[in-house]
């Protein structure tokens, strides 16, 4: 343990005199190349629709969606993830469309990444924007989500965003084996290039519900709940098990969601293992922050960054946050 010295001689306040000391001796900061943008993409032609518990946040059709992906390319920001807003009446019990290749996210991949190859893109490997239950798997007779037929869909929906050219799969599915099953099949069809990073640590949260409003699975989900497969609330021990599990499967990174209620998550996990740790700051934690800032309780800007610097200061090295293009522009001007 180091020893400091008592005052007066030591003053730790000699370091924060003035800015230049402050900058010389700060130890994190937040870069525009921590950031990961999620975005909703849906059907059709010119089709902007806000989600009303997101301020600022719309799903958008693929014309408007590549406008945004040129912002973020000329922002620095390095990659973009994908989550697919589906047409009710593709939605099934076993979730098929999910691994269509001529469906709504293959489509969007393949535009995107002929158009900005320089953008990362990332994809979500998960049912329930698909399902007609709204839930990550498929259902046995008495509702309850079936783990390995459920493992069988997903690597085909692996398999189909990493044909169409996407970079990084992110399955956020909590199915246990998933990761090896997918890494597996990606390597089996040449496809060695795919990254994987895994929702490793997901929780049974309360804080996805604007998420689910945006996707439009919250009305088929009902009252009913994850927590069969998504983690406990109260496990942290947990939380490294399936970590440990997922990068032994074959993932090049790891994630935590939610974000900032999980901080002390993201720093058991980066200490144990030291691989490239990402937190999701999600749809509620970004609705918080939205609905204090427009009535006038907390400065915008100022609680952004604060909040994404604790990702960092927690041992993330990203952030997939919807502040992300704000961020930048601030970065950019300091």
């Amino acid at each position: 343990m180091t020893l400091h010295a008592p005052f007066p001689a030591g003053r730790p306040r000699r370091l924060r005199r003035d800015a230049f000391t402050r900058n010389l001796v700060r130890e994190h900061t937040l870069s525009v190349h921590d950031l990961i943008y999620p975005v909703f993409v849906q059907e059709g032609q010119r089709r902007r629709d806000a989600v009303p518990s997101m301020p600022g946040v719309d799903r958008l059709s693929l014309d408007l969606l590549l406008p945004v992906a040129e912002q973020c390319a000329a922002a620095g920001i390095p990659v973009m993830a994908l989550f697919p807003v589906i047409d009710a009446g593709l939605k099934t019990p076993a979730g098929d469309e999910a691994f269509n290749p001529e469906g709504l996210i293959p489509r969007v991949v393949a535009a995107l990444k002929s158009r900005f190859p320089e953008l990362g893109v990332m994809t979500d490997v998960a049912l329930d924007p698909y399902t007609s239950h709204g839930q990550d798997g498929l259902l046995d007779d008495t509702g309850y989500i079936l783990n390995d037929p459920t493992v069988e869909v997903l690597v085909k929906q692996a398999l189909v965003q990493s044909q169409a050219g996407v970079d990084i799969v992110a399955p956020s599915d909590m199915m246990d084996g998933r990761i090896g099953a997918i890494r597996s099949a990606l390597e089996s069809a040449g496809q060695i290039h795919t990254r994987i990073m895994a929702y490793s640590a997901k929780y049974a949260s309360a804080f996805y519900g604007p998420f689910r409003d945006a996707v439009g699975s919250a009305a088929n989900l009902g009252k009913s709940n994850k927590k069969v497969y998504q983690m406990d609330p109260g496990n942290s021990d947990e939380a490294l098990r399936e970590v440990a599990i997922d990068i032994a499967e074959g993932a090049d990174m790891v994630m935590v969601k939610p974000g900032m209620p999980y901080l002390d998550i993201v720093r058991r996990v980066k200490d144990a293992f030291q691989v490239p740790t990402f937190a999701y700051q999600v749809s509620g934690e970004y609705a918080m922050l939205k609905a204090a800032a427009q009535n006038g309780w907390l400065d915008h800007d100022a609680v952004m960054l604060e909040s994404l610097l604790a990702f960092k200061r927690a041992g993330a090295d990203g952030v997939l946050t919807y502040f992300a293009l704000d961020t930048a522009r601030l970065l950019q001007q300091q």
